[in-house]
C-alpha cells in the first residue's frame, strides 16, 4: 500500500524508522538499498538546520581542543580513549562504507560533495573562523584551496542578509588570508530583510543568476576567486555554479550561513525526493502519538496526520528522533526522558550536575553526553546493560556518550550509527 497516496490508511511493514534528521534519512537510504519494507515517519528534524558539511571527527581530545587533521586515525584514537562512544560500536570499515554510500547517493542525486580520502578539509564559517570537516558540498569546493593559496578573493554579502558579514569574516581572517576584499551589494529584485532559503530558491532560476552576475561583475577587479554566502540554488546548484563561474570568469565558492540555511534544505529535499522512489514509504511531517508492543512481538505505532489517526505495525523499529531540538529527549525539572518508547536515559545524577559552572569548560557539559545507551547491535539497553527489545534499535544524536557538537562528528555519527542499526535490523529480519 502506498502511504503517500493513502495517508490515513493503517499499514504493515517490516521496519519503521522514526526520525527525519540525518540519521533517519541515512537509515532509510540503507534500508532501501537492502530492500527492507520500510516506513519512515517524523516531523521536521535537525536536517533543516544542517550546514551542508559532513563532519566525521574534527576535535579529539576535547580537553585539549585538539584539531583532528586525519579523521580516520582520530576515530581509532577516540575509540581507544572513549570505548563507550557510539563510533566504538562499529569497525572502521563500516564507517567508511556508510560515509561512501551517502556521498555516492548525493552525487547521483545532483548534489556532489568533495572529500579528501585521508584528511579533513579546512572550511570558513560564517563568523570567520576555520572549521575542520570531512566532506563539503560542491558549491564550497574551491574554498579550502583558495584559503591555502591566499588567493585574491572578492567576498560578497548582501544588504538585508543578517548573520553574514563579509567585513567581519575578512577582519577575522585578515592575518591568515590578507587577500580577502569584502563587498556588500544589493540582491537582485529584493528589498528589506533577506532570508537564505528565499534567495536560494530565487537563484534556481537562470534569469536571477544572470542578474546576480551583472551585480557582482563590476567589483571583480583583481579577484582570482569570488566567495558568496550559501544561496546558490536549492535544486539547481550544479547549473547555478556553472552559470556564476562562466559569467564572472573566475571560480566561485560558498561560505555557510547561520542557521536555518539553504544547505540543510538542499539535503532534506533531496532525501525527500529520492527515498520514495527507492521504495521507502514516507509519512513526513506527521506526529508519533505513542508506541506499544503487540502480543506477537511487533510494534504498533499510533500516529496523527492533520487530526486523523492511523496505525503502523512493524516487525522492527529504528529510533532516530534526535535530542532536545528533535524532541527525542525532553528535559524536565528533575530528569531527562526519552519521549517515544520511554527508554532509560543515561544522564547526570541530578539537574545540578547537568552543567559545569564555567560556560566554556574544556570538558564540555555532562548534559551533552546524555542519551540512550546501546549494545554492539545498536539495541537500547537498561541500567544493567541488557538489551530491552530484540527488535528495537537506535541511532544518531540521541545516543549517549558523545558530544557531537564539540567533537565535530555530527553527520559522521548520524550516518555511521544508522548504518550499524540497519545492518543489525537486517540480520534480525533475516533470522
Amino acid at each position: 500500500m502506498d502511504c503517500v497516496d493513502q495517508q490515513n490508511a493503517d499499514i504493515t511493514c517490516d521496519l519503521i524508522i522514526i526520525g527525519m534528521g540525518m540519521a533517519g534519512m541515512a537509515a532509510a537510504l540503507f534500508a532501501a538499498e537492502r530492500h527492507i519494507d520500510t516506513v519512515q515517519i517524523g516531523a521536521t528534524g535537525e536536517l533543516t538546520f544542517a550546514s551542508g558539511m559532513m563532519d566525521l571527527l574534527g576535535v579529539h581530545p576535547l580537553k585539549n581542543a585538539q584539531v583532528v587533521n586525519t579523521p580516520w586515525q582520530g576515530i581509532d584514537r577516540l575509540c581507544l580513549d572513549e570505548p563507550q562512544h557510539p563510533f566504538a560500536r562499529l569497525p572502521i570499515t563500516s564507517i567508511r562504507e556508510a560515509m561512501a554510500t551517502v556521498l555516492e547517493s548525493l552525487k547521483r542525486w545532483g548534489y556532489p560533495h568533495l572529500a579528501d580520502p585521508l584528511n579533513n578539509l579546512a572550511v570558513i564559517t560564517p563568523v570567520g573562523t576555520i572549521k575542520p570537516t570531512y566532506a563539503i558540498p560542491h558549491t564550497m569546493a574551491r574554498g579550502p584551496s583558495a584559503l591555502a593559496e591566499h588567493a585574491p578573493c572578492l567576498l560578497v554579502d548582501f544588504h538585508g542578509l543578517k548573520g553574514f558579514s563579509a567585513q567581519q569574516i575578512a577582519s577575522s581572517l585578515g592575518q591568515r588570508w590578507p587577500g580577502l576584499r569584502p563587498q556588500r551589494i544589493a540582491f537582485p529584485d529584493a528589498t528589506g530583510e533577506l532570508f537564505p532559503e528565499r534567495m536560494a530558491r530565487a537563484l534556481d532560476l537562470a534569469a536571477n543568476r544572470a542578474k546576480l552576475v551583472a551585480a557582482i561583475r563590476p567589483h571583480i577587479k583583481d579577484a582570482a576567486v569570488v566567495a558568496l554566502p550559501a544561496v546558490l540554488g536549492i535544486h539547481e546548484t550544479l547549473q547555478a555554479m556553472q552559470d556564476m563561474e562562466q559569467g564572472l570568469g573566475v571560480p566561485v565558492f560558498e561560505i555557510p550561513t547561520m542557521m536555518p540555511a539553504a544547505t540543510g534544505l538542499r539535503l532534506k529535499e533531496r532525501f525527500e525526493q529520492h527515498l520514495p522512489a527507492m521504495g521507502i514509504r514516507t509519512r513526513y511531517q506527521q506526529n508519533v502519538l505513542g508506541v506499544r508492543k503487540l502480543a506477537d512481538g511487533r510494534w504498533l505505532l499510533n500516529g496523527d496526520h492533520n487530526g486523523d489517526a492511523f496505525e503502523i505495525k512493524a516487525r522492527a523499529a529504528v529510533l532516530c528522533s534526535g535530542r532536545f531540538f528533535g524532541k527525542g529527549l525532553h528535559a524536565g525539572r528533575h530528569q531527562i526522558r526519552e519521549t517515544i518508547f520511554g527508554l532509560p536515559v543515561a544522564q547526570p545524577r541530578d539537574r545540578t550536575a547537568w552543567h559545569h559552572k564555567e560556560l566554556f569548560n574544556c570538558q564540555g557539559h555532562p548534559i551533552n553526553r546524555a542519551g540512550i545507551v546501546i549494545d554492539n547491535a545498536f539495541r537500547p539497553v537498561d541500567e544493567n546493560g541488557q538489551f530491552m527489545h530484540a527488535n528495537l534499535f537506535a541511532a544518531g544524536s540521541i545516543l549517549a556518550h558523545q558530544d557531537w557538537v564539540r567533537q565535530k562528528c555530527g553527520s559522521g555519527l548520524a550516518i555511521a550509527t544508522a548504518y550499524g542499526a540497519i545492518e543489525a535490523c537486517k540480520n534480525l529480519l533475516e533470522s
